[in-house]
């Protein structure tokens, strides 16, 4: 029996061994944990709107929103809260029972504090879960989203600590953990993920889900993103990760993480119903669902529905993630 219970000691070299594991040997042990905290057949599904797009100075290599790169993409100003809401019960109507609001910034400024706390608040009387991704953020700001009610911080690690230089230079890896904990200090839901196809090894992916796994808590949220190469940014030439290695980290990260939600998050539209179907069986138990990811393409509902009743997949209730990770 398969040991479900979250611990926060891992080290590499037993995250590697996991990985290394017969296919058939780690998605076993990958549901097993995840029937042990899980219902069989449920799916959480968010949906995720830019509310301010492009301009953004930092230089994320993979990112199309990065000032510093062209590809295309035009700044714009924060949305209106009325067009924000708007879209949330759109979302809502169609199923989603958490609306994720991100914005191209290294942190907010504090004249668009008012708007966001809005935003939450206009979102959570829905009766939706709500998430932001604002970037950096000080303590000052923690606390007016916990005040407004926010029910998960979004602040992706993407990859390894050792790697995270080849990726990013504006900003370092210990302040995305710092932020992390800011977050989890007042209270809110963390999301933190990664991404695969960055150009990491395999020991990066470990080390990615070391860093989470052995938080204080885990996060709430995994998102696992594929990377879709923007063309204009440094890796805009990168080729596709293998589905199979996408799979063994998924199921990786359910092991590791068992009481979390494990978002299989960008890069579905570039996935097969079998990829995905694999996917599911690892672990992951959320989507994001909508046409569109920021300013990339996802699976359209109907799309989405069609693999859903394939699969058996039934929408989970808002407010199903456990509280102690």
């Amino acid at each position: 029996m398969s040991d479900t219970l979250p611990r926060h000691n891992w080290s590499k070299s037993e995250i590697e061994a996991l990985y290394v594991q017969s296919l058939d040997a780690l998605i076993g042990q990958a549901l097993e944990v995840k029937r042990a905290n899980w219902p069989d057949g449920a799916l959480q599904k968010s949906q995720l709107l830019s509310i301010k797009t492009g301009g953004c100075p930092e230089d994320c290599g993979y990112c199309s929103q990065s000032a510093k790169y062209d590809t295309g993409l035009s700044a714009s100003k924060l949305m209106e809260v009325k067009k924000v809401l708007a879209g949330a019960r759109r979302a809502k109507e169609a199923g989603a029972s958490r609306y994720c609001m991100g914005a191209a910034w290294r942190e907010p400024k504090e004249r668009d504090m008012p708007a966001i706390v809005a935003m939450i608040e206009g979102v959570r009387e829905m009766g939706m879960e709500t998430c932001m991704t604002l970037g950096m953020l000080s303590p000052e700001q923690t606390i007016q989203l916990k005040d407004a009610g926010l029910d998960y911080y979004n602040h992706n690690i993407d990859t390894s600590e050792e790697f995270y230089p080849s990726i990013i230079t504006t900003r370092t890896f210990q302040d995305r953990i710092d932020t992390l904990e800011r977050v989890r200090e007042a209270g809110i839901n963390v999301c933190s993920g990664g991404i695969l196809g960055l150009g990491e090894e395999r020991q990066d992916r470990a080390g990615m889900l070391m860093a989470l796994g052995n938080l204080t808590e885990h996060p709430q949220s995994v998102p696992i993103n594929m990377l879709i190469p923007i063309e204009g940014t440094p890796l805009g030439e990168n080729a596709k990760i293998d589905a199979i290695e996408f799979v063994r980290t998924i199921a990786v990260a359910r092991i590791m993480m068992p009481k979390s939600i494990v978002r299989l998050s960008a890069g579905r539209e570039w996935m097969s119903d079998e990829t995905q179907a694999l996917c599911f069986l690892a672990g992951a138990n959320s989507i994001f669902v909508g046409d569109e990811l920021l300013t990339t393409k996802n699976p359209g509902q109907d799309k989405d529905q069609a693999l859903f009743d394939k699969l058996g997949l039934e929408p989970m209730p808002a407010h199903s993630c456990p509280s102690e990770v």
